[in-house]
């Protein structure tokens, strides 16, 4: 068996094309990805025109709010472009510089203001977007929402302030600065007190009974309107999202992806690499002859899986080792990767060595391979709740049948803490190996005589 390996290891040297291709293809992968997670903008640039004039102010009865710098919100959360006109603004998203463009226009203060007023308006602004795909048209939809939603969240809370000062004032007096006079404010608190002091002077009768409900009138006035601030501090955010985390072995979203990337390599790599391997032996006649007395069929299926598990973890290490140029991984948990790249590498040889001696020709294993592979890889990475319980259910037992998804929870659960237990999806793994084995031994039953 191990001549057979160095036979198949001379065969990957003298063919410097495949072995370039075998190391090549995954690397250009490594480089890819980790472009995409590490090059990614944290922030989308958008266009951004405030025509807004600096002075002016939201109005809440006769005082005015503070400048809320709407500039400065909206710039947190997105890289702002800062153009001079609308016709620029246009021309930026046009070009694909920007991801959409956010006009406030000038009348957009007064707007807000005559909110309060008998003649409402509807305050508006503009939103220039270039929906050249649905997948760009739905990334600018959610993220134009998120900022309309965090502007508006904004403005309510400055106007529940405002209004909560408004009652205190009411309920309990105060000074009441307006067009640069000061005014007391007497208050439902203080005009109670002073009725009640008041009544004993006066005769019984009628107007002792008219204080008596104006008294009663300003006790119950207080009472409710006191319940009023609290309840504007609640409408700006009227539901309170309470977190619970049912699942916490989730890993950060670049880990998770590389975890992807290096099985998708492994898959590709030791399944094509093994069924090929094995399908060669028929096509040359070689493998009667190997099978007449030098070698048993097991001891062959063996040297093909170790074959898949040598280039495997060196090509799948390879691929790690570019992509922690862009990420940083914890390198403590090497031992950890690598047993998770010789299981899953075995498990995938073994269903490699089941689809080469299934079909016994080179051509038609490259086929079925990638017809294999493929579909079931993206499967795999299908979540629950994105389809109805019933199919997620069939692709949750599908997946479970073919070592990629396996091979990816024991990658994601060796390049982090957080991932998924590692020991239960190398049982997975150990008992697919098993069983594929088993299938491939069966197979080659019929190998030689086909």
């Amino acid at each position: 068996m191990r001549w057979l390996l160095l036979k198949d290891l001379q065969i990957l040297r003298r063919s410097p094309l495949q072995a370039f291709l075998l190391v090549a293809w995954p690397v250009l992968i490594a480089v890819l990805v980790g472009l995409a997670i590490s090059g990614s903008p944290s922030k989308p640039r958008i266009a951004f025109l405030n025509e807004v004039p600096t002075d002016a102010r939201v109005s809440v009865g006769t005082s005015q709010l503070p400048n809320i710098g709407v500039s400065d919100r909206v710039c947190e959360r997105v890289e702002c472009v800062h153009v001079k006109n609308r016709a620029e603004a246009v021309e930026e998203v046009r070009s694909g510089d920007v991801l959409a463009a956010l006009i406030l226009p000038a009348g957009l203060v007064d707007q807000i203001n005559s909110l309060s007023t008998p003649s409402p308006a509807t305050p508006k602004v503009e939103v220039i977007v270039n929906e050249e795909d649905p997948v760009k048209a739905r990334l600018v939809n959610d993220r134009i929402n998120s900022l309309l939603t965090q502007a508006n969240l904004v403005i309510a809370r400055r106007i529940a302030t405002e209004g909560g000062k408004f009652l205190n004032l009411v309920l309990d007096g105060g000074r009441f600065t307006v067009i640069g006079q000061t005014i007391q404010i007497l208050g439902l608190r203080n005009s109670a007190r002073i009725l009640k002091a008041l009544r004993p002077a006066l005769p019984p009768g009628p107007l002792r009974n008219s204080i008596d409900q104006v008294i009663q009138f300003t006790t119950l006035a207080r009472s409710n309107l006191g319940t009023a601030g609290p309840l504007l501090t609640r409408l700006t955010q009227p539901i309170a999202v309470d977190k619970q985390v049912v699942n916490a072995s989730t890993p950060p979203l670049e880990v998770f992806a590389i975890a992807v990337a290096a099985t998708f390599t492994l898959a590709f790599v030791t399944v094509l690499l093994v069924a090929g391997s094995l399908a060669l032996e028929r096509e040359e006649n070689a493998f009667p002859r190997l099978t007449r007395g030098l070698v048993s069929r097991s001891a062959l299926l063996t040297e093909k899986v170790a074959l898949g598990v040598v280039v495997g973890v060196v090509v799948t290490l390879l691929m790690l080792a570019g992509l922690a140029l862009f990420v940083p991984l914890h390198w403590s948990r090497v031992g950890l990767w690598v047993v998770a790249i010789v299981a899953g590498a075995a498990a995938l040889g073994a269903a490699g060595a089941a689809l080469g001696a299934a079909a016994r020709e080179v051509r038609a294993v490259s086929l079925l391979a990638f017809m294999v592979t493929l579909p079931v890889a993206f499967l795999s990475l299908i979540p629950s709740g994105t389809v109805g319980p019933g199919l997620y259910d069939a692709v949750k037992l599908l997946t479970a049948l073919f070592p990629f998804k396996p091979a990816l929870q024991a990658m994601t659960g060796a390049l982090d803490p957080g991932g998924p237990s590692i020991a239960a999806a190398l049982g997975h793994l150990a008992i697919l190996t098993a069983v594929y084995g088993s299938l491939a031994r069966f197979a080659l039953r019929r190998f030689a005589s086909v």
